[in-house]
């Protein structure tokens, strides 16, 4: 433990080391302000006894000097050793950040308490830091497991909705389209029974993984919705660019090359469907998911492996 002792009288700064010397402690011996400020910043003290009055600078100007250079979070005892003994000095001191206050002459049994007081509150202090950074590390955790879905990682439906409501609301004010792709594995009740459901789990993961990483913008959120089938957000995207997306996400999956025997493509293929519209009174966040989910139905009608879009004649 290093103490920073600042004390003009040389015959005061020798005693008062002796004791921190005795205490078992580090002491770090200076005479005047600008010192002090000097050894606080590079010596980084564990606890700082000040002298209230120094030859260049008060110890109040420097006791809130010291408070100015700690970093955020931080804290170090600072203990006033004085010879003004009336209550407004006192007070004084701790408005400038001291936290107690020892007359002089000092005994060493006193200051030895004082000590031993003050390494007991830092010692709380650092538990409590502690517990509270591994309280929000959890919590952040916590956060994090909420919004993802168990088995593949990503993003899970719950979040899904909620980002679609943030981004639906902020549609609202501008006049951009959001899209959404609706991905289907095809025919995946044949995938696992042909590979054991353990394999089945291993494949949506795969596929998860390649649809999140298939995402290029911060805004842009893939998501399992459910079972076998995923979906993409894609917020100021017009369907001709939901189109450009959905397909380079089927061929992304097609390139995988899992082998699906139960499947006409022999591998693991998705089926897409994919809608557009501006969030106004005429449409709603669920208008947009079933037009989406209409297309992913007349995709997987239509042959599987295949991008369709929303189409109000068609789908209807």
């Amino acid at each position: 433990m290093k103490i920073l002792i600042v004390e003009d009288a040389s015959a005061t700064l020798l005693v008062v080391s002796k004791y921190i010397e005795r205490f078992g402690a580090q002491p770090i011996a200076v005479n005047n302000g600008e010192q002090a400020i000097s050894a606080f910043r590079n010596e980084q003290p564990d606890m700082v006894l000040l002298d209230a009055m120094l030859p260049d600078i008060d110890g109040f100007s420097v006791a809130r000097q010291m408070r100015a250079h700690e970093k955020p979070g931080a804290w170090t005892p600072i203990i006033f050793l004085s010879g003004m003994t009336s209550d407004k000095d006192l007070e004084k001191g701790i408005a400038a950040g001291g936290d107690d206050y020892l007359y002089k002459p000092v005994s060493e049994a006193v200051l030895n308490a004082k000590v031993r007081a003050m390494q007991r509150i830092i010692q709380m202090r650092t538990s409590l830091v502690v517990l509270a950074r591994e309280l929000d590390t959890a919590n952040q955790e916590l956060k994090r497991l909420s919004a993802s879905d168990g088995l593949t990682g990503i993003a899970n439906r719950r979040f899904f909705d909620e980002h679609l409501s943030r981004e639906w609301r902020r549609a609202r004010r501008g006049s951009g389209e959001i899209a959404i792709l609706m991905c289907d594995v095809d025919h995946f009740k044949a995938y696992n029974d042909t590979y054991g459901h353990q394999a089945g789990d291993d494949c949506l993961r795969q596929v998860a993984h390649k649809i999140r990483d298939s995402m290029e913008r911060a805004a842009d959120l893939a998501a399992r919705y459910g079972g076998e089938e995923f979906v993409v957000l894609l917020p100021d995207t017009p369907i001709a660019g939901a189109h450009i997306v959905a397909e380079k996400l089927r061929q992304t999956i097609h390139a995988l090359n899992l082998p699906h025997t139960g499947s006409a493509h022999q591998h693991v293929t998705l089926s897409i469907g994919i809608a557009a519209m501006a969030a106004g009174d005429q449409n709603t966040q669920q208008t947009l998911i079933e037009a989406a989910d209409r297309a992913l139905y007349r995709a997987k009608h239509a042959g599987r492996n295949l991008v369709c879009r929303h189409n109000p004649q068609l789908d209807s």
